[in-house]
């Protein structure tokens, strides 16, 4: 559950910004591609930056759809009359 609960904050809400730390990832590309990047004037860093977050997003939701299906038959069995219950015990709680 706590897997979860982990990856939600990540595709939901982002990493803190203030944990993390920059790394260079590199690639080839053919020589025709590089002179119309340059002739576009097109910021490579910030296409590649961004195609890599959502691909690395669309990975993760799959993954969480694979632990929520582990998770269904499970949480089947639980109504909602006992989910109302524990949320109101652990808000009586705080």
């Amino acid at each position: 559950m706590e897997t979860i609960l982990s990856y939600f904050k990540v595709v939901l809400f982002g990493e803190s910004k203030l944990v993390q730390q920059s790394v260079t990832v590199s690639t080839k590309i053919p020589k025709q591609l590089k002179e119309k990047i340059q002739k576009y004037k097109i910021k490579p860093s910030k296409i590649l930056r961004k195609a890599l977050e959502d691909e690395v997003k669309i990975r993760e939701i799959e993954e969480l759809k694979v632990e929520i299906d582990k998770l269904k038959p499970i949480l089947d069995k639980v109504s909602v009359e006992d989910i109302v219950k524990s949320i109101r015990e652990d808000r009586d709680s705080q």
